[in-house]
């Protein structure tokens, strides 16, 4: 009991506290007041950037057919779309916790965002919750839990996401963004990272090579776009379920442009006789990374020798020679397959590494141009995984990460809009997904309410002002 008062005495207090005026006094002459008077104040004013965008784009309206809703429509007051917006534009802005939507339902600026028709909550005659604009963290947490055979019967987690649906969604919105008549090669770069887990979630496994418990999700990437992201566990091969995915995608490319040239790019964990010889026979040219072997060494012998050569007599004390020649592992089936060896020396020795291609071409091009390129990607996945959250897979089960790694990639793929559309031909036409909501979307903003409109006003002291009112027109424009 002492510590139960001791407990609510301290809660007055820091109550109390932040009624009362604060001082720091030591900061200049005259004396710093600091209270909580200021109203509906956000640091989110550049999300409306945002918010403009996805209207006009239609990505979330669209997004939200992927659910099926078993809720009475006469008692619901957070529609689907309404939910899902709040979600990933709370990812987008920084908010990697559902927690954090206990405070920010209260929020207006948010709730605008959202497309609520009262950013305060007024209008809510039928719950109990009034003035509670947006979901709370519990109602969140029913979106992301609902069972996959949920029905109208079941108490309280009715929103079921169809993950097939889903997974064509991401496709689509990739198909619908490629002009027709297109030429130029589509590159479709697919990898597999650790996503650390720190729990006992539905299949957990410990990985040799990373030397952790993790999942072992798959992403495709088409340049910046995120087209697949499947969340896997890992205790399988790295390339387990690509070539399903890369058929499905393929075959949404070609419907749309027949013609055009398709590139997968891996590195060696996806040299594999499979997925090598479906690309084969449907028409798809490849470009991975194999690794080393006794074999391909031997072959290389010559070249390296004649690096070691080169890079006695260079001034950077490292050279490289390119050599290639035909290859078949014996468990692979069918013909040889062109291999480029780079044979490199440098100041600690020899490096040799290789790579398998079906793409013509001169060997330093292929590997030094076309096959290194392959690390934008690898940044693309650090943005999704550290900026926007998608290795916040922490609830029990798969499908419920899953759903969680889907929300943080679209939210990766609306910045990404951003700055193909907002921030083009800017200083941040190539900045990561945190920076942009550093400079652009985390500015502080004053908002208030009343009937007719919702007044945000910015903060008069921020710096890019110019650039501010750039990508608005930009946005506006160009997702209208």
């Amino acid at each position: 009991m002492q510590t139960n008062k001791r407990t609510a005495t301290t809660t007055v207090d820091a109550t109390e506290c932040s009624r009362q005026p604060l001082l720091f006094p030591e900061l200049i002459s005259r004396p710093v007041k600091v209270d909580f008077q200021a109203g509906f104040v956000s640091s989110d004013g550049g999300g409306l950037l945002l918010a403009r965008l996805d209207r006009g784009l239609g990505h979330l309206r669209r997004f939200s057919r992927c659910f099926t809703d078993h809720r009475d429509p006469e008692c619901i007051e957070h529609t689907v779309e309404e939910l899902l917006r709040q979600r990933v534009y709370g990812l987008a802005l920084g908010y990697e916790d559902l927690n954090d939507h206990e405070q920010l339902k209260h929020d207006p600026l948010l709730a605008a965002m959202c497309g609520k028709r009262d950013p305060l909550g007024r209008d809510r005659v039928r719950v109990q919750d009034q003035g509670k604009a947006l979901a709370g963290k519990s109602t969140l947490n029913r979106l992301e839990l609902t069972p996959a055979n949920a029905c109208p019967s079941h108490r309280y987690k009715k929103i079921v996401a169809e993950e097939g649906l889903i997974e064509d969604w991401f496709i689509a919105e990739y198909v619908r963004s490629l002009k027709r008549g297109r030429t130029q090669p589509i590159v479709l770069d697919l990898d597999a990272t650790d996503d650390p887990l720190h729990g006992h979630q539905e299949g957990r496994f410990f990985h040799g090579y990373y030397g952790h418990y993790c999942y072992l999700p798959l992403y495709i990437f088409a340049g910046h776009w995120p087209v697949w992201a499947q969340l896997r566990p890992a205790n399988i091969d790295a390339s387990a379920g690509a070539r399903e995915a890369v058929e499905k995608i393929v075959r949404a490319i070609r419907q749309k442009l027949p013609q055009v040239k398709i590139v997968l790019r891996a590195d060696s964990g996806f040299c594999r006789d499979e997925l090598m010889s479906w690309c084969e026979e449907n028409g798809v040219d490849y470009l991975f990374g194999i690794a080393r072997n006794a074999v391909l060494e031997r072959e290389l012998e010559s070249s390296l020798e004649a690096a070691r050569q080169q890079a006695e007599v260079s001034e950077t004390k490292s050279a490289r020679v390119f050599h290639q020649f035909h290859y078949k592992a014996k468990k692979w089936a069918g013909a040889k397959r062109r291999v480029i060896g780079k044979a490199e020396w440098t100041a600690q020795g020899r490096n040799p590494r290789f790579i398998i291609t079906s793409l013509a071409g001169e060997a330093r091009r292929l590997y030094e141009r076309d096959y290194c390129a392959r690390g934008e990607m690898e940044n693309r996945i650090k943005e999704q995984q550290q900026d926007l959250f998608a290795d916040r897979t922490s609830t029990a089960g798969m499908r419920s990460n899953q759903l969680r790694l889907w929300f943080a990639t679209l939210a990766y793929l609306l910045l990404h809009r951003l700055r193909q559309i907002g921030l083009k031909d800017t200083g941040l036409a190539r900045a990561s997904c945190g920076s942009i909501r550093l400079k652009l979307l985390k500015i502080g903003a004053l908002v208030r309410v009343s009937v007719r409109r919702v007044q945000v006003s910015l903060s008069s002291a921020y710096p890019l002002q110019g650039l501010f009112g750039h990508v608005a027109r930009r946005v506006a424009f160009g997702s209208g």
